[in-house]
């Protein structure tokens, strides 16, 4: 029982943040650039065309957060999130070192690891999956997603090298 609570704590901060930070890619809610925005900081990444990565991002930090939070579809939702994580280290923080204080991917890998752990953890007794009594194949998805998600990251590096930049702009 307190590991399911634990585990409904984790799902609900972390989707509902995840959740934010797609709204504020795709809208100007919440301080966010909205998806003109966005677009602009993709293409200061290399990411062109800029709206659709950041359309992209959004859609991906939006569902998967709500999958997330909701414990729905496990682990579709960290699949998600990961992907989106897996680029931000990848295009925007890794060349800046490790450390969040210099811009670096401290905390991508840190919701990286927590959105895979709970995957592999489940989403534990107080989730929708739990409810509906519905199991997905974990490991096959989350393994296939994750590294499907690698492939475009590493292929975006290859078509476009990632630019010398000094924006801020996280996620």
């Amino acid at each position: 029982m307190p590991a399911d609570l634990g585990l409904v704590m984790i799902r609900v901060v972390i989707g509902g943040l995840f959740m934010g930070h797609g709204l504020q890619k795709l809208t100007r809610w919440v301080g966010g650039y909205g998806l003109a925005g966005t677009a602009g900081y993709m293409e200061s990444l290399g990411l062109r065309p800029g709206r659709l990565w950041a359309l992209v991002a959004g859609l991906c930090e939006t569902l998967g957060g709500a999958l997330f939070a909701l414990g729905l579809l496990n682990p579709v939702g960290s699949v998600l999130i990961g992907a989106v994580m897996l680029m931000a280290i990848a295009r925007a923080h890794w060349g800046r070192g490790p450390w969040v204080a210099n811009g670096g991917w401290e905390y991508a890998l840190a919701n990286l690891t927590v959105v895979t752990g709970v995957a592999l953890t489940g989403p534990g007794a107080y989730a929708v999956d739990s409810v509906l009594g519905r199991t997905l194949p974990v490991v096959p998805i989350l393994v296939a997603g994750l590294a499907l998600a690698l492939v475009v990251v590493v292929g975006s590096t290859v078509v476009a090298p990632v630019p010398a930049h000094g924006s801020q702009q996280t996620g």
